[in-house]
């Protein structure tokens, strides 16, 4: 008996696309998850690399007031000057980049699809009971299709290196075709096509 014996073949191509989408959403919300993560790694370097510079502008000024007419005093005022200049580029620059405020949506962004994934998961597991109607998995399937129709259009962009921390996290292939193996690995041991290989 073949692997996909207990389902007719409607319901079977059905599963199929399904746990695709499935595989496709795990694999987004682990994604921009890292891409969070690694901004708000980013957002503390700014904070800390912040606090050291005004440390160091304050030490300056309090140099050049009590170096008052010895030699240190204009190596002092010099050096002032320019942490205070490298400082008002650094904070221009964090301003215009806002690691923080873009880690949040991709948090957000992570947290919607999250609902998406799950959702398709019990998708999945509807599907296997024979009762439960083509039609009705249809329409709930198109209705997710929506959902993550508008999650991808308001989604902040992810880059390579953020898919690699993804791809390591979820032990997986670089492309975002799955096999029944490789999905079988994110899915719970009850729902496993190959628990029903015949």
């Amino acid at each position: 008996m073949g692997q996909h014996s207990l389902l007719d073949a409607d319901r079977y191509a059905l599963e199929s696309q399904i746990r695709e989408c499935y595989g496709r959403c795990a694999y987004t919300h682990k994604t921009h998850e890292k891409m969070a993560e690694r901004l708000h790694a980013r957002h503390q370097r700014g904070k800390w690399i912040n606090i050291v510079l005004s440390a160091l502008i304050t030490s300056g000024a309090v140099s050049v007031l009590f170096s008052k007419g010895s030699a240190w005093e204009g190596l002092a005022s010099y050096a002032t000057a320019a942490l205070s200049v490298l400082s008002l580029i650094f904070n221009a620059y964090l301003k215009d980049l806002d690691p923080g405020a873009l880690a949040q949506r991709h948090r957000e962004t992570a947290s919607d699809m999250w609902n998406v994934r799950e959702a398709y998961l019990s998708l999945i597991t509807d599907i296997l009971d024979t009762k439960t109607e083509l039609e009705n998995i249809r329409n709930r399937r198109d209705d997710l299709q929506e959902k993550l129709h508008k999650i991808y259009h308001g989604a902040p962009h992810t880059d390579g290196s953020a898919y690699g921390k993804a791809q390591d996290a979820l032990k997986n292939n670089e492309d975002l075709t799955f096999t029944d193996t490789e999905i079988d690995l994110m899915l719970p041991v009850s729902l496993r096509r190959s628990r029903r290989a015949g």
